[in-house]
């Protein structure tokens, strides 16, 4: 990197936070707007029990990365921005119900989640099933709304997307990998190959932040070309995400995660980390930004914003 491209690199790292607020915030509002008490058009009711619990798993906390990264994509292609929030918004409820739902005592059995009670705890396991179940279909329905953008067939291109990335050949089936790994349907855990790690990885994570990239390209109407290339910077990103979660689980605190570190070890999970160690994953996760990093080449000084978020998904702290 050259001189003038690290001190831009700084620059922008530094203009980071900011915008990450910035989209939380505006993310958080329309969060809670969508998830008002009062019912929306061809509702019957929105029983207030579950509409809490919804509350509880979508709102007041969380990064946001996922819909920063549709937002900023969408900026390359100067999407309206009440539109680009719209679908950022749509994966970002998707994500939570995933979390919601990974929490559960079937599946990660997790007290914690941003800090918080995790859904089933403040509220009970039932609760939080319907609750991740609802904001599933929430997340579909705002993307297929006409507000999020006048053509059909783009709009049906982003429920395409998102509901590959989340689905069999996606999150859930990554999610099915891990706990076939852990052991779960057998009597101990299973030894997993590095390529076998790196599928179920890029399932599970890495295929939701890659469609979060690529709904934002769809919504503004990008060209094969830049596709691909953004295509590359998402798997990438996600890649580097989940590697960055394996090393904080080692080295992190609760308290920085808000939520239990250490348990991807306890629980036999297969990381990175048992596959190249420590000091590996780490040269792998630097690898992999700088991979993510590359693939936005053709876009000039436009992207600055997501080369600054691969940066940070490397060397974020929790």
């Amino acid at each position: 990197m050259s001189s003038a491209e690290t001190n831009d690199a700084f620059g922008t790292n530094e203009a980071l936070p900011a915008r990450l607020a910035q989209t939380a915030d505006a993310i958080e509002a329309l969060l809670a707007d969508l998830l008002a008490l009062e019912p929306r058009a061809g509702e019957i009711a929105r029983p207030e029990r579950l509409l809490a619990a919804m509350r509880h798993g979508a709102l007041g906390g969380g990064k946001r990365l996922r819909p920063f990264l549709t937002i900023e994509t969408a900026r390359l292609f100067a999407v309206d921005e009440a539109q680009a929030l719209r679908a950022g918004a749509g994966v970002e409820l998707l994500h939570c119900y995933s979390l919601v739902h990974d929490d559960l005592p079937s599946m990660d059995d997790d007290d914690l989640r941003r800090g918080r009670p995790t859904v089933h705890k403040a509220f009970d396991e039932a609760t939080a099933i319907l609750a991740g179940d609802a904001l599933q279909a929430l997340a579909f329905e705002v993307l297929a709304d006409p507000a999020t953008h006048e053509s059909g067939a783009v709009r049906a291109s982003l429920v395409l997307c998102l509901a590959r990335a989340s689905g069999l050949g996606g999150m859930v089936g990554g999610q099915m990998l891990d706990l076939a790994a852990e052991g779960r349907f057998e009597t101990a855990p299973r030894a997993l190959a590095e390529a076998d790690i790196r599928r179920l990885q890029a399932m599970k994570t890495g295929a939701l932040l890659a469609a979060s990239v690529e709904i934002g390209a769809r919504l503004g109407g990008a060209d094969a070309a830049a596709l691909a290339a953004l295509g590359r910077y998402g798997r990438a990103v996600g890649a580097t995400f989940q590697v960055a979660d394996d090393i904080l689980d080692v080295e992190a605190s609760a308290d920085q995660m808000g939520k239990a570190t250490a348990k991807d070890s306890d629980k036999g999970k297969a990381t990175l980390i048992g596959a190249l160690g420590l000091d590996g994953a780490k040269r792998e996760r630097d690898r992999l930004r700088d991979e993510a990093i590359a693939a936005l080449s053709a876009f000039g000084a436009e992207a600055a914003m997501l080369r600054a978020a691969a940066r940070f998904a490397a060397a974020r702290r929790s």
